[in-house]
């Protein structure tokens, strides 16, 4: 069979059912079928990246630009998976095919970013996952501060892409090669410019995977976007971002001053994220802000051996994109947006909706990294690789860094279980599908808990 159609079959997938989308709204299909047929599609691909990796696959239909190995196949199977709970999950917000059609097409420069090995495959995977986001956050917009969330989103973007294309034209000019190889290879290199285009490389997923400093509009976005696509942004967008600076790195290891970098900015989002997450009046944005302290602990993986990155970096993702998952899937409806995930709307939810609130609650016990759930066991580790790559200094600061995040997640529950009810208004139920989106999530997240070393050992 031609190794290009078994190479991207989970890419093929996912354009079939972008066409598919299409061909349902050109024709004026009913609305209802839309989600189905993603769903179909977007399952269908993550089992063929599933089943390829299990049949040991590895391939290079396009020498120097595009390949496909067992791990990395394992990798890109989970962030599809993270997905569906996300489309679940989007029918009380979106009905038409614009949102499944959407998301299609970002999930297809993820899983293009995740087989990239040329500059020129990953900056095209980059936009292809980047630009239909900034359409997403202004899809069915809830609220006014939408157009500006999504105006910020935007211009960060931007800013990455035009950061990322400066420190490429640099490691070309220099190397004459546009494989991302060479990165790994300059990591200790002693020429200006390659350090140049190092730096400038790192800074733009920096800004991708909104690491302090350039975190800033990062919590607006989150915060202006409908549930779905908060959720969205959180767990897959940020999945496709690490794990292309994963692969990125390959097996190079850091030399100073890359060190330095690597280790001061995350540790800066580490602390800085904890603590503004502590001050947030609502979910969205306490969540936004703990998405910038988790970076800071998934780029630490950066610091230990290149043969355990991966394998560490894809357990935290798994681990804390199913637990964000979970929060929002449990979230309960709102007629009113801006109120739907106020913290103060929160008090006494176990006595509303004691379900909501046993999810959202072991959500953030695991993501504040509370043993026996999988969130423990994500941090354990990334900190075991630094130390062991003698580093002892920044993981213990690491470390210390992490558990101010206990106080703001601790809240949450302190506000759902031992607050007197708010009393807030009956509302609009979010539906079957997203009560089955964080049944799944939560599933997954026992299975996770129970049997961590099943998964460590395919990746």
């Amino acid at each position: 069979m031609n190794a290009v159609l078994i190479a991207m079959l989970p890419e093929h997938l996912l354009l079939a059912g972008m066409v598919g989308l299409i061909l349902m709204a050109i024709v004026g299909a009913k609305p209802r079928y839309a989600l189905p047929w993603a769903l179909l599609a977007v399952g269908a691909a993550a089992v063929s990246a599933a089943l390829l990796a299990a049949a040991g696959t590895t391939l290079a239909p396009f020498a120097g630009h595009y390949s496909v190995a067992p791990p990395w196949l394992v990798a890109k199977a989970l962030v599809l998976a993270l997905a569906l709970p996300v489309l679940l999950m989007s029918r009380h917000d979106f009905d038409g095919v614009e949102f499944p059609l959407l998301l299609l097409s970002s999930l297809y420069g993820v899983a293009l970013m995740l087989s990239s090995d040329s500059f020129l495959t990953l900056f095209l995977g980059l936009e292809i996952m980047s630009l239909p986001v900034y359409v997403l956050v202004l899809l069915a917009y809830r609220r006014p501060q939408s157009a500006e969330a999504a105006l910020k989103y935007l211009v960060l973007g931007g800013a990455a892409s035009a950061t990322f294309l400066m420190g490429v034209s640099l490691l070309y000019g220099t190397s004459g090669s546009m494989a991302i190889s060479m990165f790994g290879l300059a990591l200790s290199a002693d020429s200006p410019l390659l350090r140049a285009a190092i730096v400038l490389i790192l800074l733009a997923f920096f800004l991708k995977a909104s690491v302090v400093p350039f975190h800033a509009w990062a919590p607006d976005a989150y915060e202006g976007a409908s549930v779905p696509v908060t959720a969205y942004m959180a767990v897959i967008v940020k999945s496709g971002v690490l794990l292309a600076v994963v692969r990125l790195f390959g097996i190079g290891r850091l030399a100073t001053p890359m060190t330095e970098l690597v280790a001061v900015l995350p540790l800066a989002s580490i602390v800085w994220g904890n603590l503004a997450a502590m001050k947030q009046p609502s979910l969205r944005r306490m969540i936004a802000y703990s998405g910038i302290a988790h970076a800071g602990y998934l780029f630490y993986a950066l610091l230990g051996d290149p043969a355990g990155r991966l394998q560490s970096v894809t357990f935290y993702l798994v681990a804390y994109g199913l637990l964000n998952l979970l929060a929002f899937a449990a979230l309960p409806a709102a007629a009113d947006d801006g109120e739907r995930d106020r913290l103060d709307n929160l008090r006494g939810l176990f006595h509303r909706e004691p379900y909501a609130a046993l999810m959202i609650g072991a959500a953030m016990l695991s993501l504040a990294g509370i043993p026996p759930f999988p969130g423990f066991v994500a941090k354990f580790l990334i900190f075991r690789n630094v130390m062991a790559a003698g580093y002892t200094t920044y993981a213990v600061l690491g470390l210390v860094g992490s558990y101010l995040g206990i106080y703001f997640y601790l809240r949450v529950i302190q506000l759902m279980f031992m607050s007197p009810d708010a009393k807030v208004a009956p509302t609009p139920q979010g539906g079957a599908l997203a009560r089955g989106a964080s049944a799944a999530c939560f599933a997954a997240t026992v299975l996770l808990a129970v049997f961590p070393g099943w998964l460590l050992a395919r990746l």
